[in-house]
């Protein structure tokens, strides 16, 4: 009875140490052991591992993606407006023990301080670099500017044993206090550009309408030398044609050209011409009426 007394206490605290030597990780996270503060085991993997009581202690670390959401950060791009814009962020601890080791005992809270300073001053410099203007960052090349973040970010990150997993812009916002002044701005460079396209499209009109002209003064030009050509030529076709008559009958040329005239002279119902007798215009008619006079002479004879 006396040596069952004895064993059980004994038992008891055997199985105290020995439970207490056993520690367990779970598959959602990794851990280290420390002995006075220095770094005996690193564990990785889910399982059981051991320690040695009183001497070693065990400090978790979560294995899986965190999320953080940065403040509202001020940036100024290529184009000098200014914007407001925040970013959610999903990392996760690379390496338990750098990140021990970078950031200490309060390694969640740091992580958070250190990876909030190194995204700042990355979206600042991305954001704010030759070529990216406030129109680049609201459009669809807004992923590409926050993949650029993410990869510069993870570059500094490793230092901390952590992974950069993804970066989001979320809201991107006109200062309060600039809203006005940046609106005015964006008014006046649309006016400009609304300017030079005019300015342009008159431009552009003036060319198209001098050589329109251009164009219309040839055309009228070429027009005007075929008509003065064709005239000519009929010019000269008449004249050949009454140089032609004229040779083979004088007087019957003469006489065609006096009974034009005669047409052309009185022409229309109340025609008065006021000329000599001894005109030679009328030498045609006045030899039709002394005619006219020796037939009616001849034929009251007769009777």
């Amino acid at each position: 009875m006396r040596k069952l007394n004895i064993l059980i206490p004994v038992v008891v605290i055997a199985a105290v140490v020995a439970l207490s030597s056993i520690f367990i990780v779970d598959e959602r996270e990794r851990a280290l052991v420390l002995r006075f503060g220095q770094i005996k085991q690193v564990r990785e993997n889910a399982g059981i591992g051991f320690k040695i009581p009183l001497l070693d202690e065990v400090v978790r670390y979560d294995d899986r993606i965190l999320s953080l959401e940065t403040p509202m950060i001020e940036v100024t791009p290529a184009d000098d407006r200014r914007l407001e814009v925040d970013a959610f962020v999903l990392y996760r601890i690379n390496s338990v023990r750098q990140f021990r080791q970078a950031l200490g005992t309060d390694g969640g809270r740091q992580a958070e301080i250190q990876l909030n300073g190194i995204l700042d001053g990355q979206i600042r410099a991305v954001l704010g670099s030759q070529g990216v203007t406030s129109n680049t960052i609201l459009s669809p090349e807004r992923s590409a500017l926050m993949d650029q973040i993410r990869e510069r970010s993870d570059a500094r990150a490793q230092a901390l044993g952590l992974d950069v997993v993804d970066v989001r812009l979320r809201q991107t916002n006109l200062p309060e206090q600039n809203f006005d002044a940046t609106l005015q701005r964006m008014i006046a460079e649309r006016d400009r550009e609304a300017t030079d396209e005019r300015a342009r499209g008159r431009e552009a009109a003036q060319r198209v309408t001098a050589l329109a002209d251009r164009t219309y003064e040839e055309i009228l030009s070429e027009a005007r030398r075929d008509a003065r050509i064709t005239e000519g030529e009929a010019d000269a076709e008449r004249n050949k044609i009454f140089a032609q008559a004229y040779s083979k009958d004088a007087e019957f040329f003469e006489f065609y050209r006096s009974l034009s005239a005669y047409e052309q002279a009185l022409k229309g119902e109340n025609s008065t011409m006021v000329m000599s007798p001894d005109s030679e215009f009328f030498n045609y008619l006045k030899s039709d009426e002394g005619s006219r006079s020796q037939r009616a002479t001849t034929t009251g004879t007769d009777n």
